[in-house]
């Protein structure tokens, strides 16, 4: 097991972020005792319920307005009704760009991919909500596969990303698939905005299902990046998933997410609730580098499907949400696993990725820091020898499979 020293000082301040972004919120500590806290949370929530209110019924007896006077006298429904129905026609017709957009990313690092002994392809298939989940694949079409790895992506970015991994593993006799959540990538949903983590888990399972169909006996591996780490981890703690699988593998998992303040975790709930898509802008910073390579940086903030507005709400209150369950429950974890996270990671904490290893009850395990990495690790300037890592890992868990 590969250790590198963890960086110095963190324990006084931890970032959160989007994952996708290099937007963070720094986590900074309380002056106030936990009695003031709630207070204060409480008073807060009231505030704001009853602004909402207020404002609800300013609007509707706003004077010189048809609009008001006519939702005053239907209830406002007609109004809202309305207001919902553009909203909805906006997002689909930002579905639609996006999947032409996602549809457009190429498949194959050369054009000679085919004849090199790579299938790909893209396709769509019914989530577990009947929504539309924008899927690829890359298998070794001259070989029998050794195993299928299914990519989950991080939180704001898309699974065409992967291209150069996908066609590391097919070189190697594995099949790839890969899947953009809900809200991401050429998947349905508003861009960036996650109601629920779990949904995306089912989904997961939705993949799984088509997989084994297709493939029956192959055998399955799952990866997932940051918040998508969090995501397969959870996942693996289902029964009826983690039979599906020979082992995970995650790369700089969001296992300790914290929020800004503790009032922000006291009110999150409510304003997820009451406001679950607004764009929390005050919360967000620019700068934060998640790969040491300029190239792979300037590719990512460029990209049209990568989403790099600020968090919202819901999505926010998702990620802490998820984050601690899972660190309430990681002496669970029986799923052979591998984790593998940069010591310099400023957007999820390393820390927390050797307290995984150290409590998981997975009789398999194994752990790889990377000393001076940053968050992207399969988009570092090191990016074969991190692959060659899981591939390697991979290999092990098919042999002792095969004992």
């Amino acid at each position: 097991m590969e250790r590198g020293a963890v960086g110095g000082g963190r324990g006084d301040e931890m970032m959160m972020t989007s994952g996708a972004t290099g937007r963070i919120v720094p986590v900074f500590r309380s002056v106030l005792s936990r009695r003031a806290l709630l207070r204060v949370a409480v008073a807060l929530q009231s505030l704001f319920l009853w602004l909402l209110v207020l404002v609800s019924r300013l609007r509707r007896r706003r004077p010189g307005s048809e609009a008001a006077a006519a939702a005053e006298a239907g209830g406002g429904t007609g109004t809202w009704k309305a207001r919902r129905r553009r909203q909805a026609k906006a997002e689909e017709e930002d579905v639609r760009r996006r999947r032409a957009l996602a549809e457009e990313v190429p498949m194959a690092e050369d054009a000679d991919a085919e004849e090199q002994g790579t299938r790909s392809d893209t396709f769509l298939i019914a989530g577990a909500r009947r929504n539309a989940l924008f899927c690829r694949l890359w298998v070794p079409a001259a070989k029998e596969m050794r195993g299928i790895l299914v990519i989950i992506h991080g939180l704001n970015e898309h699974s065409g990303r992967y291209l150069h991994f996908a066609e590391q593993l097919t070189a190697c006799g594995f099949g790839v698939y890969a899947m953009d959540w809900i809200g991401h990538g050429g998947s349905d949903g508003l861009h960036g905005y996650v109601p629920s983590l779990d949904y995306v888990i089912e989904d997961i399972e939705v993949l799984l299902d088509k997989i084994m169909m297709e493939y029956p006996g192959v055998p399955c591996f799952l990866l997932g990046h940051s918040t998508g780490g969090a995501v397969v981890l959870k996942a693996s703690l289902y029964p009826h998933i983690r039979e599906k699988l020979e082992g995970i593998i995650l790369t700089s998992p969001a296992l300790r997410v914290k929020p800004a303040h503790p009032i922000v975790g006291a009110v999150a709930p409510i304003f997820s609730l009451l406001a679950p898509k607004f764009q929390f802008k005050g919360a967000n910073k620019r700068g934060i580098p998640v790969s040491r390579d300029p190239a792979a940086l300037l590719a990512k903030y460029s990209d049209p499907l990568v989403y790099t507005g600020p968090i919202r709400v819901r999505t926010g209150h998702e990620i802490l949400r998820i984050s601690s369950y899972l660190l309430h429950n990681l002496k669970k974890i029986t799923v052979p696993f591998i984790v593998l996270h940069g010591t310099a990671d400023r957007v999820t904490d390393p820390l927390a990725s050797q307290d995984l290893y150290r409590e998981a009850a997975s009789r398999h395990k194994d752990m790889r820091l990377y000393d001076g990495f940053l968050h992207d690790l399969l988009f570092e300037p090191e990016r074969d020898e991190i692959g060659a890592e899981i591939i390697g890992w991979m290999d092990g868990m098919l042999r002792r499979q095969a004992v």
